[in-house]
């Protein structure tokens, strides 16, 4: 017995309009070009400005572009006015600073900073990221930080979210840094208790942040920044006019004029402190 013609296109038309609904569900929960899927071993060059380098422990040194797949063990070294962005799987960023050089292994569990300065912005629904500064180690998971290590010093700065700031080998060495907070230390030393940094002069000033599109982050750190504007109208907090200089320790009192003037790439914007805590401290440098 024959099927009315009506049926046959009735059913033609569900088969076909079933088929429509699943491809469009798959183009909507489709992972981003080049993030997601890439495996937890392996990184992504986003973005390259000027001289980087992608240094393998047995493939010989290459210039690094964009799209390039990064693996374990390869360092990225970025030249003089040099910048670098990479991403990893769960969208992890990570944007290098000039004269930094880095690695990784198990992906961002493990991120090495050998040298330098970067941000790292490890989203809430991403594995999270651990940072290693030399004797000294960062884990952050929903957070975006900025970190400047050098042999004898490290800074570690929280923009939103909260990281975990420890020395693995010392039990009980550890603390915890809320956004707009900064850890400042010899990485042979015990962690010192985190002071305050102003977050929007901070982001004015980095070319990690400029020179670069919008983190996923930014309206989270954004609203960090907006928070610290209302203690500072409640003087709960007190800006301050001192800055550090480059890599180092040394806290420096300038002018309101110099501090605006000064070069981006070596000063520090001005910091905050809590009303009852007058000790002078510093942010780390703009890169």
């Amino acid at each position: 017995m024959k099927r009315p013609l009506a049926m046959c296109l009735n059913g033609r038309h569900l088969l076909l309009f079933l088929a429509l609904i699943t491809t469009t569900l798959a183009l909507v929960n489709a992972p981003p070009s080049g993030l997601s899927a890439l495996p937890p071993g392996e990184a992504r060059v986003a973005r390259v400005t000027n001289y980087v380098q992608l240094l393998h422990p047995v493939r010989a040194p290459r210039r690094a572009s964009v799209n390039d797949i990064v693996d374990q063990e390869t360092v990225v070294r970025t030249g003089k006015d040099s910048r670098a962005e990479l991403t990893f799987s769960g969208q992890t960023i990570v944007r290098s600073a000039a004269h930094t050089a880095f690695d990784f292994s198990h992906g961002t569990r493990g991120l090495n900073l050998k040298v330098g300065a970067a941000l790292v912005q490890a989203p809430k629904d991403a594995n999270g990221a651990t940072i290693h500064m030399g004797d000294v180690s960062g884990a952050v998971t929903g957070t975006t930080v900025m970190i400047d290590y050098h042999p004898s010093v490290y800074k570690f700065l929280v923009l939103e979210g909260t990281g975990r700031l420890y020395r693995p080998r010392h039990l009980g060495d550890s603390i915890l840094v809320n956004a707009g907070q900064m850890v400042i230390g010899n990485p042979d030393s015990a962690i010192s208790d985190p002071v305050d940094v102003d977050i929007g002069r901070f982001i004015a000033t980095s070319r990690l942040i400029t020179d670069f599109p919008p983190l996923p982050s930014e309206k989270s750190i954004l609203a960090e920044s907006q928070r610290q504007k209302r203690e500072k109208s409640k003087k709960t907090l007190i800006d301050t006019n001192l800055v550090i200089f480059g890599g180092g320790t040394q806290v420096s009192l300038v002018d309101q004029g110099q501090t605006d003037t000064t070069n981006r790439t070596t000063a520090a914007p001005v910091t905050p402190h809590r009303a009852s805590n007058l000790s002078p401290q510093a942010a780390p440098g703009p890169q």
